[in-house]
C-alpha cells in the first residue's frame, strides 16, 4: 500500500501540472524555468549523491550493459515491426520511438531514488546514462531517416559532452574510485537539493502534456502503450533473468525500462517531422498507464 500510495501521489502532482497549465500559472516561459531548474539542477544533484560514495565496479558490469543496450535494441525491433504498416511516416517514426524512449531522468530515477535503497539507486543512475547514450542517437537516425528531415547528428552527439546528468554521473563515478571523499556539507546540501527533482520533474512533465482530440488512434496509441510499459519491461525482466544479475541490478534494469515514454520525444518528433500531437498523446497516456504498470513491477521486483 505504501508503494501505490507514493505512485497515486506522482499522479498527483503530475494532475497539479497540468492543471496549472490550464489555469494559465505555468505558461511557456514558467515551465521552461522549471524544466531548467530540474535537469540543470535538481536531477544532476540526485545523480552524483547517488554515486559519489560507491567505485565504478560495484556499479558497472558488462552484463547491466549487454542487457541494457540488447533490450532497448530489441524493443526498437518489436516497434519496427509492429508499427511497419502504417500509412504516414510522419506517425510511423513516432510510434517506434515512442514504443523505446524511456522517460528514465524525469520520472525513472527520481521514483526508484524514492521508493529503493542507495545501492539501486546508485545503479539506476549507471543504467540512466547508457540507456541515454543508446536511445537518443537512435531516436535522432530512426525520425531523420523516416522523416527525411536533417537531423544534425553531429550536433546532438556532440551536445552529450556538456549534458549535464551524464556530466554528473561520470563526476560521481570517477569520485567514489578515488580515495577523495566529499565534504559532509556538500553531500548534504546536494542531497537536499536532489529531492526536489521528482517533483519538479513532474510539474514539468505534467505541464507539457496535451491531447488533441482529431491525432487520436486507438490502435496505434495502443500499440505503444503495450510496447513501451509492458513489453520493454517484460523483456528486460527475461533479458536481466537470463544474465543472473544480482537483485539490485536486476530492480534498476526492470523498474527504470518500464517507465513510460520520454517527454523529449514530442519535442524531437516536432523538429524531425514527426506527427506532433500523436506524439504528445503519446507522452500522456503512457505516463498515466504506467501509474498501474510501475506498481505491478515494484510490488514485483519488491
Amino acid at each position: 500500500m505504501e508503494v501505490l500510495g507514493r505512485l497515486l501521489a506522482l499522479l498527483v502532482i503530475l494532475l497539479v501540472g497540468t492543471g496549472l497549465r490550464t489555469v494559465g500559472v505555468l505558461d511557456h516561459g514558467r515551465t521552461a524555468r522549471l524544466n531548467a531548474a530540474a535537469y540543470y539542477v535538481a536531477l544532476p544533484a540526485l545523480i552524483f549523491v547517488s554515486t559519489y560514495d560507491q567505485a565504478i565496479d560495484e556499479l558497472v558490469s558488462v552484463p547491466l550493459l549487454a542487457g541494457l543496450v540488447a533490450v532497448v535494441l530489441a524493443t526498437a525491433g518489436i516497434a519496427w515491426f509492429v508499427h511497419r504498416r502504417r500509412a504516414s511516416s510522419a506517425r510511423r517514426s513516432v510510434a517506434i520511438v515512442q514504443s523505446y524512449h524511456s522517460n528514465l531522468g524525469y520520472l525513472g530515477l527520481p521514483l526508484v531514488a524514492a521508493t529503493f535503497d542507495a545501492e539501486i539507486t546508485a545503479i539506476a543512475s549507471v543504467v540512466l546514462g547508457v540507456v541515454t547514450l543508446v536511445q537518443l542517437p537512435l531516436t535522432i537516425v530512426v525520425l531523420s531517416t523516416l522523416n527525411g528531415a536533417d537531423a544534425a547528428l553531429g550536433n546532438q552527439l556532440r551536445g552529450l559532452a556538456t549534458n549535464p546528468v551524464l556530466l554528473a554521473l561520470f563526476a560521481g563515478l570517477a569520485l567514489g574510485s578515488s580515495p577523495i571523499t566529499a565534504p559532509t556539507v556538500v553531500a548534504t546540501g546536494l542531497d537536499v537539493i536532489g529531492a526536489f527533482a521528482l517533483p519538479l520533474a513532474l510539474l514539468c512533465v505534467g505541464a507539457s502534456l496535451e491531447v488533441d482530440r482529431p491525432s487520436i488512434d486507438p490502435g496505434a496509441t495502443g500499440s505503444v502503450i503495450a510496447l513501451k510499459i509492458c513489453c520493454m519491461p517484460l523483456l528486460a525482466w527475461f533479458v536481466f533473468g537470463a544474465l543472473s544479475v544480482d537483485h539490485a541490478t536486476f530492480t534498476a534494469a526492470v523498474v527504470m525500462l518500464g517507465t513510460p515514454t520520454a517527454v523529449s520525444t514530442f519535442v524531437f518528433a516536432n523538429a524531425l517531422g514527426g506527427d506532433r500531437q500523436f506524439a504528445s498523446l503519446n507522452v500522456f497516456t503512457t505516463t498515466l498507464a504506467s501509474i498501474a504498470t510501475l506498481f505491478v513491477l515494484i510490488t514485483a521486483v519488491g
